[in-house]
């Protein structure tokens, strides 16, 4: 559809951007990110060098946006691409921790763009361009293994109803 090969390029492009963007200079992200990070990284065992997660996170963006862009594997990389939005959008735009007025209103204004991407990347990743999904895909699996199931339980109560009158009319051509 003529929307996918317009839209999906447009969603990734920011991705891909920012992504080559951290890659090559990782440090002012890393610091930025330091208060999330200091909390996180205990948690999930991650290594606790900050800029080589940021190039992670970087790394993910850029192959994401690729996906996505390229329309090859798209849900796999709008995956991607929301699940690096979010510690993006947590250590990048948090307004609760802002003094300033104008400082809050824009972190916050950029929060809220994040979070409206976030919901973009989801849609995008379940998006089956009009394919039956994985889901379907099992129920109908799963209903035509029982039909045919039943089938075979039906045809095999037949073959042995015909077998037993086959059996009874030999017996009785025996006693006769």
């Amino acid at each position: 559809m003529l929307v996918r090969r317009i839209a999906r390029p447009m969603i990734a492009a920011l991705f891909v951007v920012q992504g080559l963007e951290a890659l090559r200079h990782p440090g002012k992200l890393a610091e930025r990110s330091s208060p999330l990070l200091d909390k996180v990284v205990p948690m999930l065992g991650l290594p606790d060098d900050k800029e080589m997660l940021v190039r992670a996170n970087a790394v993910t963006q850029i192959v994401g946006g690729a996906l996505v862009a390229s329309g090859r594997l798209p849900r796999l990389g709008a995956a991607l691409l929301a699940g690096s939005l979010v510690p993006t959008t947590l250590a990048g735009h948090a307004f609760w921790d802002e003094k300033d007025p104008v400082t809050k209103k824009a972190q916050r204004i950029h929060f809220l763009k994040n979070v409206s991407m976030l919901g973009g990347l989801l849609i995008t990743a379940s998006d089956t361009a009009g394919k039956p999904g994985l889901a379907w895909r099992a129920q109908n699996a799963g209903r035509v293994t029982q039909r045919e199931a039943k089938h075979a339980l039906h045809s095999t109560a037949r073959e042995a109803r015909i077998a037993r009158q086959g059996a009874q009319i030999k017996v009785q051509d025996a006693l006769s």
